[in-house]
């Protein structure tokens, strides 16, 4: 059950956020994007089949803004434990960091990708680091694509008749799907689990 600070607004498969066979029993990897932040995070995890990316769950965790930094954090990482346990994912893409104009924006979101990376490390996931540029490179052909026609082609490659969910949401899945398209091993799990990261730009 979602802990009491989250808010879960899912757009999943039918059979919605539910555990998935443990990395060893799959016969496909499980991609995670996480696009953070200590108020809002967006996920989105894709399986790479053979016959190309399929939808596996999406939605957001939310904290409420009146709390405590601190506290979002704390919820924020009970909530993604949560998460990670049900998917265990064997890639998790992380927004990467980006020079913004709100220098307190900048801190928080920082503090909540600080959050995502442990937790992802801490359960032996591969974790990728991403700009959103790049993200938007391989899934749109544009790095300077604006997060609305990012969400129409996520919708296109998932084969999804809307959006699915927020933009949150939709970035999260674009940086499943940016590493989905890198990777060219579509149906091939990743013979190094463990917790290495590696980053790209």
């Amino acid at each position: 059950m979602p802990t009491s600070s989250q808010e879960n607004s899912s757009a999943s498969t039918p059979e919605g956020d539910a555990a998935l066979p443990p990395r060893g029993e799959r016969s496909v990897p499980v991609v995670l994007g996480i696009d953070p932040g200590t108020v809002v995070v967006g996920y989105g995890a894709v399986a790479e089949t053979a016959a190309g990316p399929k939808l596996v769950a999406a939605g957001e965790l939310r904290q409420p803004a009146s709390r405590p930094v601190p506290q979002r954090l704390a919820g924020l990482r009970a909530d993604l434990d949560e998460l990670l346990a049900r998917l265990d994912p064997d890639v998790v893409v992380v927004e990467e960091a980006f020079a913004r104009k709100n220098i307190q924006s900048a801190l928080r979101i920082g503090e909540g990708r600080g959050v995502v990376l442990s937790s992802a490390a801490a359960i032996g996931s591969e974790v990728i680091q991403l700009s959103p540029a790049s993200a938007r490179r391989r899934v749109v052909g544009n790095g300077a694509a604006d997060k609305t026609q990012v969400a129409k082609m996520v919708a296109a490659i998932l084969g999804l008749s809307e959006i699915p969910g927020t933009l949150d949401v939709s970035d999260a899945l674009a940086l499943a799907l940016a590493h989905v398209f890198e990777s060219g091993h579509r149906g091939q799990l990743n013979p190094e689990r463990g917790g290495r990261s590696a980053e790209s730009a």
